[in-house]
């Protein structure tokens, strides 16, 4: 099945409608469920035959189901419409500490999470969240899976499908996508965490009517994504939301990136870190164990 879009609700009128106008009926169903097929086709200015088509294959995909029949003071009461809650995504946040790895819903509902240590060594921590995910997979077996997200603190690039700049993992470019896919069987798709963070609050959260807005996440790095008139900006080699590796001080402290006075060497937690350490030593002749 082609990926969908669940960010357009613009309706086409080219060879190409077919497909877009499959991702309109759907998000208005995310969005709006649950909705009848006659407020679909009257939301999204489609035909009802169209709307009927589309609903019908979404159906048969396992995307939809029916939910409650309404009432009408005569005539055909309408059925409504809701995504398929049994339809599942399988999804870990990378992180330089630990990873988390859980099973969310199609409506963002999370059924389970846990944690497991992130080593130095990208194959050993790979092979250690395929083993978690093949478990999650049989311990919900009853779901229907659409893949694997994963969120990284870095840049991911599509072209050599590895990651490419990810400083606080201290990792070489490793294929992440490719390893967790041979050893699942599941299609993988990889985001930078800070630009998941922004798809996250368009899609369930309070960017939903919102066009332009910057996320900022701080833990051992920094990290920003922007939604700019409507879309993620992702800007050249996907760079557009590395401001923590902006140098604020050439001759400031030096940055995991290999650069000096970084804006993260200042904010980010292991800063504060650096902070404490540094204000223990020079109280009082103590040190911080």
């Amino acid at each position: 099945m082609k990926r969908i879009d669940f960010t357009n609700t613009q309706v086409a009128s080219s060879q190409t409608a077919r497909d877009i106008n499959r991702g309109v009926v759907l998000n208005l169903i995310r969005r709006r469920q649950p909705i009848s097929r006659a407020d679909l086709a009257r939301v999204s200015g489609l035909q009802r035959s169209t709307v009927s088509l589309i609903t019908e294959q979404l159906i048969r995909e396992r995307w939809v189901v029916h939910g409650p029949i309404g009432r009408l003071p005569r005539g055909r009461r309408p059925t409504f419409l809701r995504l398929n809650d049994r339809r599942a995504i399988l999804v870990a946040d990378l992180r330089p500490a630990q990873t988390t790895v859980g099973i969310a819903d199609v409506n963002g509902n999370f059924l389970s999470q846990e944690t497991m240590p992130t080593t130095r060594d990208p194959g050993f921590t790979a092979g250690a969240l395929a083993a978690k995910i093949r478990h999650l997979m049989q311990v919900y077996s009853d779901r229907v899976f659409e893949g694997v997200g994963i969120s990284i603190p870095g840049r991911f690039s599509d072209v050599s499908r590895r990651i490419v700049f990810a400083p606080n993992l201290g990792w070489p470019e490793f294929d992440i996508k490719g390893t967790i896919e041979d050893a699942t069987g599941m299609r993988v798709e990889v985001e930078n965490a800070a630009n998941a963070c922004v798809l996250a609050e368009v899609w369930f959260g309070h960017g939903e009517q919102v066009r332009d807005f910057v996320v900022v996440t701080v833990s051992e790095g920094i990290g920003t994504g922007v939604f700019a008139n409507g879309q993620l900006i992702r800007g050249m080699n996907g760079m557009a939301g590395e401001f923590g590796h902006v140098s604020l001080d050439p001759n400031g402290p030096s940055c995991t990136c290999g650069g000096r006075g970084c804006w993260e060497v200042y904010a980010s937690n292991r800063a504060a870190l650096r902070y404490y350490h540094e204000s223990i030593k020079s109280s009082d002749g103590l040190t911080f164990q």
